[in-house]
């Protein structure tokens, strides 16, 4: 579905992103770890045709893309519902909009407006509006961000159903490693100043702490600045 591969992604005379290739296959969620600032971002916006300023090539082979990105970007003077629906267009399926909103956590807010949500809200807001399309590839930047763990877990539950249900391909970066297992059959690690793609590792069924025991060993940045314990800096 997806075949990226970067050889240099730049702002101005600084270097950010450099041989970077990897694939997704259709099915398949693929969870993007890296510290704050190393360009995750930036590589979701370049694998969804936002960003072409790059050297490389991406080659895409989907239809319909939902995306999350860190901001909810919901319309303030339209209802939860209305929010979710705007994105479906004419000759589109119509979607259940109560059963998306379930999905994420949120039965029953429809008719609430976004001043009435906490960003946890809006962010689940913006999720269930990226599921509106039936995607067959759904991009998410920090999903589960303001989010407790157990609501997060939940959410990343929900996320592992539909996709095994509808098929799709998932590529998400996030902060919360454990979260991420849940969902995710490979990580892509982004290291480096600039970044680079240091492992491409397989997460086997089994122990999540074993897992994530061998990432922090090799990878020093994984845990730092959430006490070691289940997070990875975003």
């Amino acid at each position: 579905m997806l075949e990226v591969g970067i050889i240099r992604k730049q702002f101005g005379g600084r270097i950010v992103l450099r041989d970077v290739a990897f694939s997704v296959a259709r099915g398949e969620a693929v969870g993007l770890l890296g510290p704050s600032g190393i360009g995750k971002s930036t590589l979701l916006r370049i694998l969804l045709g936002l960003d072409v300023a790059f050297e490389g090539r991406v080659r895409r082979d989907y239809r319909k893309a939902g995306v999350v990105f860190q901001e909810p970007r919901l319309l303030p003077w339209l209802t939860v519902a209305e929010n979710v629906r705007l994105v479906v267009t004419e000759g589109m399926k119509q979607p259940d909009i109560d059963g998306l909103l379930d999905t994420v956590q949120l039965g029953g807010a429809g008719a609430l407006r976004p001043g009435q949500l906490s960003l946890g809200m809006a962010r689940r807001v913006a999720l269930a509006r990226a599921l509106a399309v039936s995607p067959d590839l759904l991009v998410l930047d920090e999903p589960f961000a303001s989010l407790d763990a157990r609501l997060g877990a939940a959410l990343a539950d929900s996320m592992a159903r539909w996709a095994r249900q509808t098929g799709a391909a998932v590529v998400l970066a996030t902060h919360d490693l454990a979260q991420v297992m849940q969902l995710v059959s490979r990580l892509l690690i982004l290291t480096g100043t600039p970044a680079t793609l240091q492992a491409d590792v397989p997460v086997p069924g089994g122990s999540e702490a074993a897992l994530h025991a061998k990432l922090v060993a090799d990878f020093r940045f994984l845990g730092a600045q959430n006490g070691g314990a289940d997070g990875v800096a975003a």
